[in-house]
């Protein structure tokens, strides 16, 4: 009976934790330097929050090696305390690596604490989302401007109106500027202004939603102009290359108190070969 006891006790002691020893998580501070247990013939892992790009200890005594975002570290002498760096691609951390004691008081692994997730971005309810047109509505909607008789000047820098979209007061014209000239041209947002049509030799309804030739510009008789507020202008290409192309979008607010057809013209920057604009009857 007694043997029993002693067996039964034996075999109890063996399933008891060993409370020394230790699997501990420390948040990382680069001003501060952990002390680190170590014990011979046994291992203590260093568990980072990513992957480690380098390592450095004081002394060979120490068997250091690392594998993605885990450093391994196992004494080889007894009696020997050293210190050890740890790089990972955003700090740097700091250890003093303890002569090797027993294996009750040793740290098993250090590990890192999870970092906290990022805040949630505020996300607008459906009511609050900015309210604009849907790319879908853009090219249901778009309008093809007209080239009827339209011939572009060669050698020189030439603008093509493309299409035009309207929604609710503001009207956004897509273009074209080709650089037929010889030398580099950088466009900008164009200037936009209203011309007071006093006379043209047919109908503007007729030619609605048409870009005019030089010389439909040269027969149309205006009684002063005003300036149209833009509000967005965007351009591919910052400058254009001789023989070669880029297209832009400007946005207006529609004048108040327009009339039908109205009649407008973007002035851009001045081309090489002289003034640069195209002009618009809606």
């Amino acid at each position: 009976m007694r043997r029993f006891w002693i067996s039964l006790l034996a075999m109890a002691a063996l399933s008891w934790p060993a409370w020394g020893q230790k699997v501990e998580i420390r948040r990382p501070d680069r001003g501060q330097i952990l002390h680190i247990q170590t014990a011979l013939n046994h291992l203590t892992v260093l568990e980072m929050n990513e992957p480690v790009s380098n390592v450095a200890v004081g002394s060979p005594v120490f068997k250091v090696e690392w594998r993605e975002n885990r450093v391994f570290v196992e004494p080889t002498e007894p009696n020997v305390a050293t210190n050890l760096f740890v790089w990972t691609a955003s700090a740097r951390f700091n250890y003093e690596l303890d002569p090797a004691g027993a294996v009750g008081e040793m740290d098993f692994a250090i590990d890192q604490p999870v970092p906290d997730p990022p805040p949630a971005k505020s996300v607008l309810a459906p009511s609050a989302m900015p309210e604009g047109p849907k790319a879908t509505q853009v090219l249901l909607d778009s309008k093809p401007v007209r080239t009827d008789g339209l011939r572009l000047g060669k050698k020189r820098v030439g603008v093509l109106l493309n299409e035009t979209f309207q929604y609710k007061d503001q009207l956004f014209i897509r273009f074209t500027i080709l650089n037929e000239s010889k030398q580099p041209y950088a466009p900008g947002t164009p200037q936009v202004v209203a011309v007071n049509p006093q006379r043209y030799r047919e109908s503007l309804y007729a030619i609605s939603n048409s870009q005019l030739s030089d010389k439909d510009i040269a027969r149309l008789k205006t009684n002063g102009q005003f300036p149209v507020e833009v509000v967005k202008g965007e351009i591919r290409s910052a400058r254009v290359e001789p023989g070669h192309e880029t297209v832009g979008i400007v946005g207006i607010k529609l004048p108040e108190a327009h009339g039908a057809p109205l009649v407008l013209r973007l002035v851009f920057p001045p081309a090489p070969g002289g003034p640069l604009s195209a002009t618009l009857v809606l």
